[in-house]
C-alpha cells in the first residue's frame, strides 16, 4: 500500500519562530484543568499544546475536542494515543471528528505505549511492538488521509470507508534506534520522551535521517520533551521531580527504558531510580531568561521542537509564568 506523506506540513525548522517550536504538555491532568490550561494557552499566544493518553485515564482526544471548540488558533496534539488501546480505524473515526472542529490544527501522535499499564488494564499482551506500529500506521494513514482503508495484514485486517477525509500528521512515539528509523521512514515526526539530547542529536536525529533518506523523503521533525520549572535551586529542582515520578522508577523499571538511559550514558541504579545527572540533563530550571536561553539552545543544537512538561511545583504561579513565557518567546 502507498503511503502518503505530510512531510512539507511543517516548514523548515530555521524558518520558524522559536515559539512555533515550542509545545506546553498537559499531563493526565483531569478534562476541566486541562480545557482551562489550554484556553489560557492560548490567550497567552502559545502556539501548540499537546495532551499525554494515560492508562486508564481520560480519553485525549476527547479532552482535545472539547478545547477545538473553545479556541480558534492553537494546535491540537497528542503525546501519545497508544495503539494497542485503539483500533486503527476507531481512532481516525475520532480525529476526523476533531480535525473538523479545527481545521488544521491537530497533530496526531500514536505509539505501542508502555507495556505494563496496556497488559494491567486492558488485558493484552503487546507483541512486536515495532511492526505492530507499522502495521497500524499504515492503516490509520490510509483511513485518515485518503477515507478508505483496506487492509490485510499480521494484525489487522480491516476493510472501511470513512465519510471524509483529513490529511492529520501522524507521529509516533520512538526510543531506540529502530524507532527513530520508522520515523524516518513512514511517519510524519517522531516524538521522545524522557530521552536525554545528546542521545537524540547523536543517536536519533542521524538515525532519523539516514532512514529518510533510503526512503527518498525530507526528514520528519523529532519532538523532545523537557521538563520545566521556575527554581533556581538545583537541590530543590531534583527534589520536586523524584516526589513527583517517585525517583523516575517507572521508567527506570521498564526494560526498553532502562536500555535507552544506559545508552544515552545515564544508567538508572538497580531499584530503578535515576541519577542527579540525570535528572540534570532532562530538566531545565531557573528564571525566565535562564529557561528561555535553554530552550533556544537546545533547538540550536538540531531539535526540531521541544514538548515542554512543566514540573510541579509548590509555587502556583509556575505554570501561569511558563505559559506566558513560551507564548511571548
Amino acid at each position: 500500500m502507498h503511503i502518503p506523506t505530510v512531510s512539507q506540513t511543517h516548514p523548515d525548522s530555521k524558518s520558524r519562530a522559536l515559539r512555533e517550536r515550542l509545545g506546553l504538555l498537559t499531563y493526565q491532568t483531569p478534562p476541566a484543568e486541562a480545557l482551562a490550561t489550554i484556553v489560557a494557552a492560548e490567550a497567552a499566544s502559545v502556539h501548540q499544546v499537546w495532551r499525554t493518553q494515560g492508562t486508564p485515564l481520560w480519553n485525549s482526544l476527547t479532552v482535545l475536542a472539547a478545547a477545538a471548540t473553545h479556541t480558534t488558533t492553537i494546535c491540537l496534539g497528542t503525546a501519545i494515543m497508544p495503539t494497542y488501546a485503539h483500533h486503527p480505524v476507531a481512532l481516525a473515526q475520532q480525529a476526523l471528528a476533531l480535525a473538523s472542529f479545527a481545521p488544521n490544527r491537530l497533530r496526531l501522535g500514536i505509539g505501542p505505549g508502555n507495556r505494563q499499564p496496556i497488559e494491567s488494564s486492558y488485558g493484552l499482551t503487546p507483541s512486536r511492538p515495532l511492526a505492530h506500529l507499522r502495521e497500524y500506521l499504515t492503516i490509520l494513514r490510509a483511513a485518515l488521509w485518503t477515507g478508505h482503508v483496506e487492509h490485510h495484514g499480521s494484525f489487522y485486517h480491516t476493510q472501511a470507508t470513512l465519510p471524509e477525509s483529513a490529511q492529520v500528521p501522524i507521529l509516533i512515539s520512538a526510543l531506540r534506534e529502530k524507532a527513530f528509523a520508522l520515523a524516518g521512514e513512514l511517519a510524519d515526526g517522531a516524538i521522545a520522551w524522557v530521552c536525554p539530547p545528546k542521545y537524540l542529536l547523536h543517536t536519533a536525529l542521524p538515525t532519523m535521517r539516514a532512514s529518510a533518506e533510503r526512503a527518498g523523503r525530507p526528514t520528519p521533525p523529532l519532538i523532545a520533551q523537557v521538563f520545566v520549572v521556575l527554581d533556581s535551586d538545583p537541590q530543590s529542582v531534583r527534589s520536586a521531580f523524584r516526589a513527583q515520578f517517585d525517583h523516575g522508577r517507572f521508567y527506570g523499571n521498564q526494560p526498553e527504558y532502562a536500555a535507552m538511559f544506559t545508552a544515552a550514558g545515564f544508567p538508572v541504579s538497580p531499584d530503578g531510580s535515576w541519577s542527579d545527572d540525570l535528572i540534570d540533563t532532562l530538566v531545565i530550571s531557573g528564571n525566565e531568561a535562564t529557561i528561555a536561553s535553554r530552550l533556544a539552545e537546545l533547538l540550536s543544537f538540531g531539535l526540531d521542537e521541544l514538548l515542554i512538561m512543566p514540573l510541579q511545583s509548590s509555587d502556583p504561579t509556575n505554570l501561569p509564568r511558563l505559559t506566558h513565557l513560551i507564548g511571548r518567546l
